[in-house]
C-alpha cells in the first residue's frame, strides 16, 4: 500500500504535543470514579494521569491536550494549566455521558493543528516503550493473550497495518492487541478530520474512531506501522479487576517520582479511598484562570450534533 500520510519533510519531525481522551465516566471502575474521573484512580499510589505526565515529560513533550467531561474540574485543580513541563489546555465534551470516543477526538479538531500522539485515559505502561511512537503515524501494538479483549490488528509483509479488526470478532495467532495510543502526522490528521466531519455530521456519536481508522486502512488511505509494546510491560483499566492486574504490572518497572512544576509528587495514597478521589491541596501547581477568562479552553455547547458547527 502507497504511504499517502506522510510528508517526507516531517518523517523525522519528532511529535511534541499529545492528546488525552478523559471525558468518559468510567463506570465499571465505580465506586472509585463516583467522584473522580478514571484517570485519576491510583496504581500502586501513583494515579493513571500523573503516570502519562511522566512518561510524556521523559519524552519532551511540550503540549497535552485533555479532552474533559466526567469530573471535569477534577482534572482542571489537580493539573492546572501548566505541568511537567507541558503546557496543559483543556476541552469540555457537554455530551460526555452519552457519547463515545469518537466524539471526543472529533472535539480536538479546531484545537491541534500539528502532529499529535492520542492516548487514552485508562492506560498505564512502561515509559521508555512510548520513545517508538514518537514520530508520526505510527500505532502501539501487543502481542495477543487470551484475557485481551477489543480492537484488533493484521500486520503485512512491509510491517504496515493491514486491517483492523473492531468490535466482537474472533482472534487469530495472526493478530495483534491495539494499546490505544497513535501517533498522527498533520496530514493523516487532515484525513480523519474530513471522516470525523461526515460521522458526527450523521449523528454518530457513539462509535469509536477505530472504526474510521479500519475504513481508512481498507480503503488504502491511511498507512500506520507498527510499534511493538511488551504485553507484560502495560494494562489497559476498565474494571476493578483491570486495575489489580495494573498494580501487579507496575511492579515490575521502577517508576520515579513524577515532576509537576518543577516539584516532586511521590505520595499518593490518599488520592483515591474506597468512594472518592481526594484531591491534595498540598501539591504546588499553575493556578487555574476563572473558567470564563480561559481563552484556550474550547467548551463545545451545542445541544444537537444533528448539523455541524460552522
Amino acid at each position: 500500500m502507497k504511504d499517502r500520510t506522510i510528508n517526507p519533510g516531517l518523517k523525522n519531525e519528532q511529535v511534541r504535543t499529545a492528546l488525552l481522551l478523559a471525558a468518559g465516566t468510567g463506570s465499571r471502575l465505580s465506586p472509585l470514579t463516583d467522584t473522580s474521573p478514571k484517570c485519576l484512580v491510583s496504581v500502586n499510589e501513583i494515579s493513571i494521569l500523573e503516570r502519562l505526565i511522566h512518561s510524556l515529560q521523559l519524552h519532551n513533550f511540550k503540549r497535552l491536550v485533555i479532552v474533559v467531561g466526567h469530573q471535569a474540574d477534577c482534572i482542571r485543580d489537580f493539573l492546572g494549566t501548566h505541568a511537567g513541563g507541558m503546557e496543559i489546555n483543556y476541552i469540555t465534551s457537554p455530551l460526555y455521558n452519552s457519547t463515545n470516543n469518537i466524539y471526543s477526538l472529533w472535539l480536538a479538531r479546531k484545537m491541534i493543528d500539528e502532529p499529535f500522539l492520542l492516548i487514552e485515559s485508562d492506560l498505564v505502561f512502561e515509559p521508555k516503550m512510548l520513545e517508538g511512537m514518537l514520530y508520526p503515524d505510527r500505532i502501539a501494538v501487543a502481542s495477543l493473550h487470551p484475557w485481551m479483549s477489543g480492537t484488533t490488528v493484521a500486520i503485512n509483509n512491509q510491517r504496515k497495518i493491514e486491517k483492523f479488526y473492531c468490535g466482537s470478532h474472533k482472534h487469530n495467532e495472526n493478530q495483534y492487541k491495539t494499546v490505544n495510543i497513535y501517533s498522527l502526522s498533520f496530514e493523516t490528521w487532515q484525513l480523519v478530520k474530513e471522516r470525523l466531519d461526515h460521522q458526527i455530521s450523521q449523528n454518530m456519536v457513539n462509535g469509536y474512531y477505530e472504526t474510521v481508522f479500519a475504513d481508512m486502512v481498507n480503503e488504502g488511505c491511511l498507512s500506520f506501522t507498527p510499534v511493538f509494546f511488551d504485553a507484560s510491560r502495560w494494562y489497559e483499566i476498565d474494571t476493578i479487576a483491570d486495575l489489580r492486574a495494573a498494580e501487579k504490572v507496575c511492579d515490575l518497572y521502577h517508576h520515579p517520582a513524577t515532576i509537576m512544576n518543577g516539584h516532586a509528587l511521590t505520595n499518593q495514597s490518599d488520592t483515591v479511598n474506597s468512594s472518592a478521589f481526594k484531591l491534595r491541596t498540598a501539591i504546588p501547581r499553575t493556578k487555574r484562570i476563572p473558567r470564563h477568562h480561559q481563552v484556550l479552553e474550547m467548551s463545545a455547547t451545542m445541544t444537537s450534533v444533528s448539523t455541524l458547527p460552522q
